[in-house]
């Protein structure tokens, strides 16, 4: 095989791996580990230990979660984790190496010079050649642990060194954490924190990064003086057959990641919704232009009963109707109305077009028996000058652009799960007291939140899961907010008691009144 070739195709292995881990929604899934952590209470400390270590493990940046720690256990606690939780990994990934590989590595090294040459450089650099690569962050943790494993250093010296030369670097992913979720909890009152604190708080994060970026240039120098007083041969180029298994595997790998980036929704997907930060981007325009919404409020009077059952075939007979109002939808004037009239608008335009998605593909049980390119993200819903999909209305036009969770609890996806469908329609001049109503009607019923005061355990509808960085940004955490609605769960987090969360089912049934039994 010629050189170039076998360059390319490890250019373009690495190349697909790195694609492939920005397609993947890393901040959605830490912060999802995050949030189930902190809910766990002392056991959240064993959790995190043993994802911290399966995950590194299986190649999971373990940046990402060190900045996980900081968010949730703090400074002291976040870093001794991350310390425990890294060195135990870079353990075991060693051991798993050096007795399924090494030997594999002594018959390469013995037919290959130049690497032969770098083998017996690590050996003889000991502890100093694994200190200096673990003080370089250009150095991959989860990778290097395995890497270790197939030179000839010996474990004990690995582990302590590694150990101790990770400190730094640990404690700056649990700094960057930890600085972020104290900003995230003091959204709502920025002043609260001095300026003396947070001079500390700038000052610490510029030493350390500035610790890190000195050791950094300690290790290069130092590889590159190793490196250079061994001057190896040349090494030859590997067996055909290895090489063309090279060539193959940069294919599929390449193909893999052309496949993530193409079908990225429904890779992200797979992880839950997107996450958002909540902003309000819109004020209220006294004067400004109405939407009238009194014919789907008629509609669902007729043909929505207490606790939000649908009856389907008789809205089919009246389809007309929804039909009529989803084209009034389409011709609003948008971009003119005032804050509460476009949250309004948006809210019904959503649970209408769901309505009328079932009776597009009627008979159905489940709105995923649905095929998903003509569901949650089919870009055909009209809304003023603009058509969305499903997906779009919520996660593009609703969250980031209102500060306002309770939303979650009155989009309406035609599933048991989902909150009851109101038997109105919201308005601009009712929608505080509308979103107040859902999200107490929801606390308040066993299908979406129950609390076990005796045992410590609140159920909790998936709806806080998928959507809990929501919830944090308003009231810093799901308990929190799930308190404002559950007297006893708010009597008993002051107290210190943190309940364990358990997620209810989700029932992705029809919303019909045939299932309301």
């Amino acid at each position: 095989m010629r050189p170039w070739l076998k360059r390319i195709s490890v250019g373009v292995i690495i190349a697909s791996v790195v694609t492939m881990a920005l397609t993947l929604p890393t901040a959605t899934l830490v912060e999802a580990l995050n949030r189930w952590i902190s809910t766990q209470g002392w056991w959240g400390r064993f959790t995190f230990v043993g994802a911290y270590v399966l995950a590194t493990l299986l190649l999971f940046p373990g940046s990402a979660l060190g900045l996980a720690a900081g968010a949730s256990f703090g400074l002291l606690w976040g870093t001794l984790l991350s310390s425990i939780a890294s060195t135990t990994t870079a353990a075991l990934a060693f051991l798993v190496a050096r007795y399924a590989a090494r030997p594999a590595v002594e018959r390469f090294a013995r037919r290959y010079p130049r690497f032969a040459a770098v083998d017996r450089a690590i050996a003889e650099g000991g502890w100093r050649i694994v200190a200096l690569l673990r003080l370089s962050p250009a150095i991959p943790f989860s990778a290097s642990n395995y890497l270790f494993g197939l030179t000839a250093v010996r474990f004990w010296p690995y582990l302590l060194t590694s150990w101790i030369a990770m400190l730094p670097g640990t404690f700056l992913y649990v700094y960057l954490g930890h600085a972020g979720a104290a900003g995230v909890a003091a959204v709502e009152g920025l002043a609260q924190r001095s300026a003396a604190e947070w001079a500390m708080l700038v000052a610490g994060l510029l030493a350390t990064i500035a610790v890190t970026v000195y050791a950094t240039v300690l290790a290069r120098r130092r590889i590159h003086d190793q490196a250079r007083d061994e001057a190896p041969p040349r090494e030859e180029a590997g067996p055909p057959r290895r090489n063309a298994a090279l060539v193959v595997v940069a294919t599929l790998m390449a193909g893999l990641a052309v496949s993530a980036v193409l079908k990225r929704n429904t890779v992200r997907a797979w992880f839950g919704p997107p996450r958002v930060t909540l902003t309000e981007a819109y004020v209220e325009a006294p004067g400004g232009p109405t939407f009238d919404h009194a014919a789907f409020s008629a509609l669902l009077r007729q043909h929505v009963a207490e606790g939000g059952w649908v009856d389907y075939e008789g809205l089919r007979k009246d389809a007309h109707i929804l039909d009529g109002y989803i084209t009034s939808v389409a011709a609003a004037p948008f971009e003119e109305l005032g804050r509460n009239e476009k949250l309004a608008l948006l809210i019904n335009a959503y649970n209408a077009s769901s309505l009328r998605l079932i009776l597009d593909n009627w008979p159905v049980a489940s709105i995923k028996d649905i095929p998903a390119e003509r569901r949650f993200d089919d870009v055909r819903w009209r809304i003023g000058s603009h058509t969305w999909s499903l997906n779009q209305i919520e996660h593009d036009q609703i969250r980031p652009k209102f500060r306002e969770p309770r939303i979650h609890f009155a989009l309406v996806c035609a599933a048991v799960g989902c909150p009851p469908l109101r038997r109105e329609a919201y308005t601009a001049d009712r929608i505080e007291q509308q979103l107040e109503q859902q999200a107490a009607y929801v606390h308040q019923h066993r299908r979406w939140f129950r609390f076990d005061a005796d045992a410590g355990v609140v159920h909790l509808t998936r709806l806080y899961d998928w959507y809990g960085g929501d919830f944090e940004q308003v009231a810093g955490s799901v308990l929190d907010y799930a308190a404002r609605y559950a007297p006893d769960l708010k009597a008993a987090l002051p107290k210190g008691k943190h309940p364990a969360v358990q997620w209810l089912e989700y029932d992705w049934r029809l919303n019909s009144r045939e299932n309301a039994k």
